[in-house]
Formats: structure tokens, sequence, C-alpha cells
């Protein structure tokens, strides 16, 4: 048995606000054995990849961001992806743990030693490392999804998903094919439009894209941010609040819904005046089945003469451009891949290895699935923060970020204080857990549709079914006979 005073050895998996809010989160608890190993060249996650034009957060900077960094200096109401990335790096610095990163360092495996109480590492690059604690925060769209399609590789020009936009590329003058229109696409099209010499946008589902209150913020605005703190609180407060109802309504069906679905169709209305156009525009699925969009400029983009929306299926990459389902071929001298993320395959393409060589990923083949999205039986010492279901539909998961962190602060100052190598969730917790998450999403928007919400067998698998303020409240009431401490 290890003495309580002893300090385990923790390593961290990623460095975007999942890593970085969970080693700060160690570090104010006393762990000073804290290791975050992240595989690019500098913190931030996936505002260090999503460098494509436009990109930008669809959640106010006030609550997007760690509550226990305020930064009064944002320049906007909705911040854009440097200065978010700055501002990760920047709360790294400030709070000691920008310096317990290692960079340019890959996870290939983790696996679980049950005599000694640790977990062996492997690196892509053949490197062993172990640890008493490790925790992935790796995140749900850190893994870009491009299709297979026929003929990719005989395409002649750029071709990339929008997470690696070439640092260096020009659109002037060239033809350019956009497959999807989710979060990211509708944030470059916009940005890319003028500059291009067509865009050609292929749509396989119409989204709901409502306003976005965006402003830029004055000089007298951050001079208030920075003398009376409560301000910020404030406003943080403020959007806290109006998020959570709207996480609500996507349950339950609220006024507040109803008046997002005014906003939409009043904006696609007013913004898009060819009815033919608009007919396209209109999603064929309720409101809030999939991600909500927030643009003041996407409906605008596709007015455009030189932009065009195509609904029919891309079937073959051309040499030139790409064919759709009817035969039409278009051409193309750039593709982009707008087309989202592996968001349900959970720590891939890590192998983890645990009790009795319990593999995870085999354990998590039907759909992944962890007690509070944080630990998983016959996997000790392991915590998964941003794991499965506890993404949302509305809100920030910077808050659902700092929970898990606390969470795993909770169960680490039991296992010291009780004398043990290692703590567990019981497997009749983990299904209990699990089967009332299931059955309350099932009673949710998101089961009336098709989305990256969901597996093919129709689980949903990345989103909490609740508030905020419920998964706080849980994460901070752990009970101790759900968990058993070796």
């Amino acid at each position: 048995m290890r003495p309580p005073t002893d300090r385990p050895s923790i390593i961290v998996i990623g460095a975007g606000f999942g890593g970085i809010g969970t080693a700060v989160a160690l570090r104010r608890a006393g762990y000073r054995d804290v290791t975050v190993l992240e595989r690019g060249s500098s913190v931030g996650g996936v505002w260090r990849d999503n460098t494509y034009p436009g990109a930008a957060c669809d959640v106010p900077s006030s609550l997007y961001s760690f509550s226990f960094a305020p930064h009064p200096g944002w320049p906007r109401r909705y911040s854009r992806q440097p200065e978010i990335r700055d501002y990760i790096e920047r709360a790294a610095r400030d709070h000691g743990v920008l310096d317990q990163v290692r960079l340019g360092v890959e996870v290939a495996s983790a696996a679980y030693d049950e005599e000694a109480s640790r977990w062996h590492l492997t690196t892509t690059a053949g490197e062993q490392v172990s640890c008493d604690v490790l925790v992935s925060a790796v995140g749900q769209l850190s893994r870009p999804s491009v299709p297979e399609l026929p003929g990719s590789e005989r395409f002649e020009g750029p071709a990339f998903h929008s997470a690696h936009w070439p640092e260096d590329l020009d659109l002037a003058g060239r033809r350019v094919a956009v497959l999807g229109t989710g979060a990211s696409a509708i944030q470059f099209v916009p940005a890319i439009a003028p500059e291009a010499a067509h865009v050609t946008v292929f749509q396989r589902s119409a989204p709901y894209v409502v306003p976005k209150p965006d402003r830029a913020y004055t000089r007298v605005h951050r001079a208030a941010f920075r003398r009376v703190p409560a301000l910020q609180a404030a406003a943080r407060a403020a959007v806290m609040w109006v998020t959570e109802r709207y996480n609500e309504s996507l349950v339950d069906g609220t006024r507040l819904k109803r008046l997002v679905h005014l906003a939409w169709r009043a904006q696609l209305r007013l913004q898009v005046r060819d009815a033919e156009l608009r007919r396209r525009l209109r999603p064929d699925h309720p409101l809030g089945c999939k991600r909500v969009l927030f643009s003041n400029d996407w409906y605008p983009a596709l007015a455009r003469e030189d932009v065009s929306l195509v609904t029919e299926p891309v079937v073959e990459v051309l040499p030139h451009g790409v064919r759709d389902a009817a035969g039409v071929e278009h051409a193309a001298d750039v593709v982009v891949y707008g087309t989202g993320f592996a968001a349900t395959e959970f720590l891939a393409p890590m192998q983890v290895t645990g009790v009795g060589g319990a593999d995870l990923h085999e354990r998590w083949r039907q759909g992944a699935h962890a007690y509070l999205g944080l630990c998983v039986p016959d996997f000790p010492n392991l915590f998964v923060v941003y794991g499965p279901n506890t993404n949302l539909g509305g809100s920030s998961i910077v808050n659902m970020i700092e929970a898990a962190a606390d969470g795993v602060v909770t169960l680490l100052d039991r296992m010291r204080a009780g004398g043990a190598s290692s703590v567990r969730v019981r497997p009749e917790v983990a299904a209990a857990f699990d089967a009332e998450v299931q059955d309350r999403l099932q009673r949710s928007v998101w089961a009336s549709c098709s989305s990256w919400y969901r597996e093919p067998t129709g689980r949903i698998t990345t989103n909490w079914p609740g508030l905020v303020a419920e998964y706080q409240d849980r994460c901070a009431r752990l009970d101790p006979a759900h968990f058993q401490l070796v």
C-alpha cells in the first residue's frame, strides 16, 4: 500500500481545452508529477488544427473559456481561431502547466499492469512511458473524417479536409468544390467565396442556420471587464442561463426552441430571395436533431452568382472535378472536405488494454460508454475527459471539461487518502448509468434523425441528456460506494 501522502505520476494525453484544463485542476490540487503528451507542435487541440478561413467559435467567449482564467481582452463576443488558440496557451503558461507539455509525442497504445498498478504507454516513435494514472483528453472532434470516394487519388489539384487547410493556399481564380455543409463549411465558404472564381457546395442535409449575435468589443468594453471583473462574470452567467434553457429545450421542447425556429425561418426568407434555393435550404429534420449552426453570412454566400448549391451526392472524384449521383460533372481545381470528424470513435486509433487483457475498443464495439463519460469498468486509473455522452447540443463544453477534471481530482484524492494504488468504477454502477442515459437520450430530439451524434445502430454515444448543471453536480458528488479502491 502506498502512503496517503504519496503523489502518483499522471500522464494526460492531449493539450487542448481538455488536457490543459485537467492539468491545471491537478496542479491546483497539489499534484505535481503530471506530464501532458501532445502529438502536435503546440498546444491548442482543435483550435491549433483548424486554421481554415473564418474559423471561429459559436459560443460567446465569456462562457467558452476556463472559469478560473477569465480574459477581459477578448476582441469579439465570439472569438476566432487564433485568439482561442492563444488563450489556451496563455492559460497553460499562467497556471504553470505549459512546461509540463511534451510536444510531438503521439501515444499508440496503453496497457494496464495490474500487478504494479501502472499504465505502460508506447508512442508512435517507439518510446516506452509509464505512469500511475492515465487521463485521455483527446476529445471528440480531433480526427477528421474523409469519405472514401472512387477516383479521389486521381484528382490533380489540392484536396484536403478543412482541418488540414494548407497555409499557403491561394484560391484566386480557382474553382472550388466543397463537400459538406456543417459547422466548418458555413464558416469557410463565405470567407473564400469572394476570392475563388466559383464555389460549388455539395449538401447532403440542409442545416438549421440561425443569426449569430456577434460584435466587436470596444476599448470601453475591455477596460470595464478589466476594472470590474464582475461585469464579465455576469455576462458569463447570463450566457450560461440562456444556453441551459436551450439544452433543456432539446429534450422537452420549450418556447425558446420555437423562437430559435422562427429566427431560422426569418433569416432564410430575408437572406435568400430565390424560392427554389430556399426550398433546397430547408432542413428535413426537427430543429436540434443535428447541430444548429450560427452564421450571418452563410445564406448570403449561397445566394451569390459565383456559388452553386448541389443536393445530389458526390459519387466520384475526377482528375479535374467531381461527379454527382445524377451524372453531372462539376469542374473543380480544389476539393475541400468539410465532412466533419469521427466523433464516435473515442480514443482511436490508440490501442487501450485493461485488466485481464480487456480491449477498450472491443468493449465499445457497439458504441462507447463510460460512467459520467469518465470511467470504464476493468480500466483502473484511466479517466476520459470529454468522453462518451458528455457533448452538448448547446452551451460550452469547457464547463463539462472542468467538471470532469474536478471529478478526476476527487477520485485521486480518495485513492491517496485510502492508501490505495488504484480506483475503478463498479461494473453494475456503470451499467445502470448507461441504461439511464440511453433511456433519456431516446426521448430527446437527437433520436429523431441520423447524425454524427449517433452510431449506425441508433445508439447516441456523444451527447449528454441533461443540463450542464446536472453534470457538474454529479461530478462534484461522486458516491464513494460507486467505486472500488484496491
